[in-house]
């Protein structure tokens, strides 16, 4: 998939900035070509958990975040990333007190 392609898919207006960090990005998560598609797919799985995979402002990283109140739905939202990070074997680095994850790359 091309930078372009993946920043449109997770909802991003390309522009030169955004391209050049999504290459930034993939250069920075280990075997980005192995999960890059499932990355997507947790995207959209998210959505109805008021959840999003979106590049980090402090980072080179994607980050999955979760932006709810909601118990239920927060926990719905974990537990799908959760089953994404063991079934395609992702190593995420999750943000003490916060629903916020930093996708690492595929597990060594």
């Amino acid at each position: 998939m091309q930078r372009e392609a993946m920043l449109s898919q997770l909802g991003y207006t390309p522009n030169e900035a955004l391209l050049e960090q999504m290459g930034r990005i993939i250069a920075n998560t280990r075997e980005f070509s192995k999960i890059e598609k499932h990355i997507v797919d947790l995207h959209e799985a998210l959505k109805v958990d008021l959840g999003y995979v979106a590049m980090s402002n402090s980072e080179d990283r994607l980050k999955i975040k979760v932006e709810t109140d909601n118990e239920a739905m927060r926990s719905e939202a974990i537990e799908k990333i959760e089953h994404f990070a063991q079934k395609y074997k992702v190593e995420l680095n999750k943000l003490e007190g916060k629903n916020v994850y930093y996708i690492i790359g595929f597990e060594k």
